[in-house]
């Protein structure tokens, strides 16, 4: 099994090399800049999340790591609207997929670390 270090990092690669297969055009490119900015987030900031200072501190991270998969899905979608290569559809739903995943991991793990800090 894969761990979520290495996971977030492939999900940033993978996001970057989707994008080198899209058209160059000023709309593209719009959304392709984001996308590379915000998945590459999700993986830094996970890493970063690792080396938390304090429970609260690895909450932030991941907080952080929510938002930008999420903002990665919604690129992912808008790309998979109005791509019209039947392949890089495969492509993007396959990202699409794991994004989600990884979304849903992340928000599961915050969960369990309120609940740790409650107890305490």
């Amino acid at each position: 099994m894969i761990d979520m270090k290495s996971r977030t990092k492939k999900f940033t690669i993978d996001c970057s090399f989707l994008c080198s297969k899209l058209p160059n055009s000023r709309e593209y490119n719009a959304y392709v800049n984001q996308l590379i900015r915000c998945s590459s987030s999700v993986g830094a900031n996970y890493r970063a999340s690792q080396r938390a200072k304090s429970g609260a501190d690895f909450i932030n991270k991941l907080k952080i790591v929510e938002e930008e998969a999420d903002e990665s899905n919604f690129f992912l979608e808008i790309l998979l609207e109005i791509n019209k290569n039947p392949e890089l559809k495969i492509e993007i739903e396959k990202l699409l997929k794991e994004g989600n995943e990884i979304l849903a991991i992340v928000v599961a793990s915050i969960k369990t670390a309120r609940n740790n800090q409650i107890k305490k």
